[in-house]
């Protein structure tokens, strides 16, 4: 309770190993377990070692529970990282996927690994700050506004990422069907693969859009980053390497796109 007293009073919402003890008149010692034991009954919730979200108040029936999406809030600014959700949670919000995924994917530059925070599981994924972009929010039931990647650098990450969540080639058919729907779509995945995908997702989501019925001169782009290379990948990679050779792309032309199959020629 005087614990609750004291970070209601300075109106805070973190806490630091450290900052209670001189205020309760207990050890440093006291102090940790004093946190370690609030943090395992719920009554708060440790984000990393020695840094703690507090409630305003005691809360109702002695365990907080708070959404996902409130506890990135709090953590990432403590980890002085920008970050965004994306993969299934990204999938599942723009209706490529229906099932929802029970844990929340978070793309950032500081830490990496399967959390449990709070009671809600978390996949945090490491990447470079110049990779983190491409981003728009969104409101939670709560009222927290949430970091979530645009559906065009969505569609790149299923491309991309393909090995971590088992994508392609049903990003393919994601990509053909929204390029028909979505107005603009096409420049914003454009303009996304420049600047985040590598060479592999270049030649792949190139060769996709030239299916499409995308014109050349839209492509010159692409082009024009790939250079020239003898190199060939596979279209759809885990499978076979065997079918006709694309060099326009770089590609082996190795399979076709799920309920897409007439854009094959």
């Amino acid at each position: 309770m005087q614990l609750l007293a004291f970070v209601q009073l300075r109106k805070k919402d973190i806490l630091y190993t450290g900052e209670l003890y001189p205020v309760l008149g207990i050890s440093p010692k006291q102090e940790r377990e004093l946190l370690s034991r609030m943090g395992r009954s719920g009554l708060i919730i440790r984000l990393k070692r020695g840094v703690y979200l507090v409630p305003p108040r005691m809360p109702a029936g002695g365990q907080w529970v708070v959404g996902e999406y409130y506890i990135l809030s709090k953590l990432m600014p403590v980890l002085e990282s920008k970050y965004q959700v994306g993969g299934p949670n990204a999938f599942n919000f723009y209706g490529y996927e229906d099932q929802v995924p029970n844990r929340i994917y978070v793309y950032n530059s500081r830490i990496w690994g399967e959390r449990n925070i709070g009671g809600v599981e978390f996949v945090f994924i490491k990447t470079s700050a110049s990779r983190l972009g491409a981003t728009g929010k969104f409101k939670t039931p709560d009222g927290v506004e949430a970091i979530i990647t645009t559906r065009a650098r969505t569609l790149l990450d299923a491309v991309y990422d393909w090995p971590r969540y088992n994508t392609i080639p049903r990003a393919y058919s994601w990509i053909a069907s929204s390029i028909e729907k979505v107005p603009g779509l096409t420049e914003k995945l454009l303009g996304a693969t420049l600047k985040y995908g590598n060479k592999g997702t270049t030649r792949r989501i190139g060769y996709l859009l030239t299916l499409c019925g995308i014109e050349d001169a839209k492509l010159v782009s692409l082009k024009r980053r790939l250079g020239s290379s003898k190199s060939l990948i596979p279209w759809i990679p885990g499978q076979e390497t065997k079918g006709r050779i694309n060099r326009d792309w770089g590609l082996i032309i190795n399979g076709r796109i799920p309920e897409q199959s007439n854009l094959i020629t």
